[in-house]
Protein backbone atom coordinates (compact mmCIF):
# COMPACT_ATOMS: atom_id res chain seq x y z
CA UNK A 1 0.00 0.00 0.00
CA UNK A 2 1.32 3.43 -0.91
CA UNK A 3 -1.00 5.80 0.37
CA UNK A 4 -3.72 5.48 3.66
CA UNK A 5 -6.18 8.09 4.59
CA UNK A 6 -6.25 8.49 8.78
CA UNK A 7 -8.21 9.49 11.46
CA UNK A 8 -8.02 13.49 10.46
CA UNK A 9 -10.25 12.73 7.62
CA UNK A 10 -13.24 11.67 9.53
CA UNK A 11 -16.06 14.43 9.52
CA UNK A 12 -14.24 16.34 7.15
CA UNK A 13 -14.03 13.89 3.70
CA UNK A 14 -12.97 16.91 1.77
CA UNK A 15 -12.76 15.71 -2.14
CA UNK A 16 -9.58 18.20 -3.07
CA UNK A 17 -7.65 14.53 -2.87
CA UNK A 18 -10.29 12.48 -5.82
CA UNK A 19 -9.73 15.56 -8.12
CA UNK A 20 -6.13 14.95 -7.54
CA UNK A 21 -5.45 11.55 -8.05
CA UNK A 22 -4.23 10.47 -11.72
CA UNK A 23 -5.76 6.77 -11.39
CA UNK A 24 -9.00 7.15 -9.50
CA UNK A 25 -8.27 5.05 -6.18
CA UNK A 26 -9.83 7.62 -3.67
CA UNK A 27 -13.19 6.64 -2.56
CA UNK A 28 -16.69 7.15 -1.78
CA UNK A 29 -16.61 10.05 -4.50
CA UNK A 30 -19.72 13.10 -3.88
CA UNK A 31 -21.47 11.39 -6.94
CA UNK A 32 -21.78 7.90 -5.43
CA UNK A 33 -25.05 7.07 -3.80
CA UNK A 34 -22.82 5.91 -0.71
CA UNK A 35 -21.17 8.77 0.06
CA UNK A 36 -22.80 9.94 3.03
CA UNK A 37 -22.69 6.21 4.69
CA UNK A 38 -18.82 6.49 5.34
CA UNK A 39 -17.17 8.87 7.65
CA UNK A 40 -14.20 9.04 5.33
CA UNK A 41 -12.37 8.45 2.34
CA UNK A 42 -9.86 5.57 1.74
CA UNK A 43 -7.53 5.00 -1.02
CA UNK A 44 -7.26 1.26 -2.67
CA UNK A 45 -3.85 0.01 -1.75
CA UNK A 46 -3.87 -2.47 -5.04
CA UNK A 47 -4.49 0.63 -7.30
CA UNK A 48 -2.60 3.39 -5.87
CA UNK A 49 0.56 4.22 -7.85
CA UNK A 50 2.67 5.84 -4.75
CA UNK A 51 2.47 9.33 -7.02
CA UNK A 52 2.06 11.66 -3.74
CA UNK A 53 -0.75 13.61 -5.49
CA UNK A 54 -2.96 13.92 -2.56
CA UNK A 55 -0.86 14.70 0.12
CA UNK A 56 -0.26 17.92 -0.99
CA UNK A 57 -4.06 18.68 -1.25
CA UNK A 58 -5.38 17.25 1.62
CA UNK A 59 -6.86 20.26 4.15
CA UNK A 60 -6.70 18.35 7.30
CA UNK A 61 -2.58 16.54 6.82
CA UNK A 62 -4.86 13.01 6.58
CA UNK A 63 -3.36 11.32 4.18
CA UNK A 64 0.61 9.51 4.82
CA UNK A 65 2.77 7.22 2.57
CA UNK A 66 2.26 3.64 4.63
CA UNK A 67 5.83 3.95 6.32
CA UNK A 68 5.19 7.15 7.61
CA UNK A 69 1.89 6.31 9.39
CA UNK A 70 1.63 7.48 12.75
CA UNK A 71 1.58 4.57 14.89
CA UNK A 72 -1.74 5.54 17.07
CA UNK A 73 -3.25 5.50 13.22
CA UNK A 74 -1.96 2.50 12.50
CA UNK A 75 -4.90 0.63 12.01
CA UNK A 76 -5.80 2.87 9.11
CA UNK A 77 -4.11 1.27 6.49
CA UNK A 78 -6.16 -1.92 7.33
CA UNK A 79 -9.12 0.40 7.39
CA UNK A 80 -8.27 1.35 3.39
CA UNK A 81 -7.80 -1.96 2.13
CA UNK A 82 -11.04 -3.17 3.93
CA UNK A 83 -13.13 -0.83 1.91
CA UNK A 84 -11.84 -2.07 -1.17
CA UNK A 85 -12.27 -6.13 0.05
CA UNK A 86 -8.88 -6.32 0.15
Amino acid sequence: MAYVIAEPCIGTKDTACVDACPVDCIHPKKDEGNFDEFEQLYIDPVECIDCGACVPVCPVSAIFALDDLPEKWANYAEKNAAFYGR
